[in-house]
Formats: structure tokens, C-alpha cells, sequence
């Protein structure tokens, strides 16, 4: 039996999804899952907070790509918590749950300079490729391999982000940072 309880304890019939991992593994896979769910909400959050307020000479540049970003992550959360009702767990509920569990720090400063941003979103990226090579590593241990596959494809995305937002925020004539 999964650890999908509801405020009994106890797990609800209609979502113990049927799985062969041991409930441990559930527990683990999914708890790393939702902390990578927390963190693509608060990063897309954070990615349109930018796109919204960039300005500046590059703004046409900067503005498309940062949605092309957001969208991109925004279209990993279904598949990430779809995964932990695969395994048997459930997700997230609320923005509640959400600002309990994101390592992404927020930005709510009225104004961030266009490179900053650039940087500090590089920086968040970085952050999540590191983090979805733990929970890699964490279903590679609990063989697991579904969250596996799914997470090789989430950090080539988040790998392409980050280089992305790089080359975008070099300085014209820097070397590179």
C-alpha cells in the first residue's frame, strides 16, 4: 500500500494506485517529484514575472524567449504529477503546499535589470538540473525506471535553458562569464 493518506492516515481506496515498487520507494520517488513540481511552479512563475517586466534593447529577444521558457516549464508539471499518481502517490494541492516544498527562491523586487534576470533565472535553471539528477539518481536506486526516462528528457530541456539564458546574458565583447 502507498503512502497517499488522507487526514486520517489512512490511504484512500480511490487513489491507491496499484504499483509494484515497495511503498518506501513510493514514499522517496514521489516526495523528490513534488519538490521538482514545486520548484517548476515557482520557476515558471518566476520566468513570467520576468517575461512581463523585461525591458530594454533586447526586450523583443528577451520577452519571446522567457515565454518559450515559461511554456516549456509549465509542460513539465503535468507530467511530473502525473508520475507520482503513477506510483502510487499524490501531489501537490495548492499554492500553499507549493511554497512549502520549492527550493526556487521567489523574486518580488519592482524592478530587476533585463541581464539580472537573464542571470538569476540561469542560476534557477542550474539548480533544477542538479536537483533532477538527484531524484534520477533516487529512482535509479529504487528502480524506477519510468521517473528515470522521464527526468533524462526534463534535463536536457532544463540543460538547454541554461545555456540559453547564458548566451543571452553575456555582455556584447565579454569573455565569457
Amino acid at each position: 500500500m502507498s503512502k497517499a493518506n488522507n487526514k486520517s492516515g489512512k490511504v484512500s481506496p480511490d487513489l491507491d494506485t496499484p504499483t509494484d515498487l515497495p511503498p518506501a520507494a513510493v514514499e522517496k520517488v514521489s516526495g523528490a517529484l513534488n519538490t521538482l513540481l514545486a520548484d517548476a511552479f515557482a520557476l515558471y512563475l518566476k520566468t513570467k514575472n520576468f517575461h512581463w517586466h523585461v525591458s530594454g534593447r533586447h526586450f523583443r529577444d528577451y520577452h519571446l524567449m522567457l515565454d518559450e521558457q515559461s511554456a516549456a516549464i509549465l509542460g513539465t508539471t503535468d507530467q511530473l504529477a502525473e508520475r507520482v499518481r503513477k506510483l502510487g502517490g499524490l501531489t501537490i494541492r495548492s499554492i500553499g503546499q507549493i511554497a512549502k516544498l520549492q527550493t526556487i527562491e521567489d523574486n518580488d523586487e519592482p524592478y530587476v535589470p533585463p541581464r539580472e534576470m537573464l542571470r538569476e533565472l540561469m542560476e534557477d535553471n542550474k539548480h533544477m538540473a542538479a536537483a533532477m539528477r538527484k531524484a534520477h539518481k533516487l529512482a535509479d536506486d529504487n528502480e524506477d525506471r519510468g521517473t528515470a526516462q522521464l527526468l533524462e528528457l526534463f534535463i536536457d530541456e532544463t540543460e538547454r535553458r541554461t545555456w540559453f539564458l547564458f548566451e543571452a546574458s553575456r555582455q556584447e565583447g565579454a569573455n565569457a562569464a
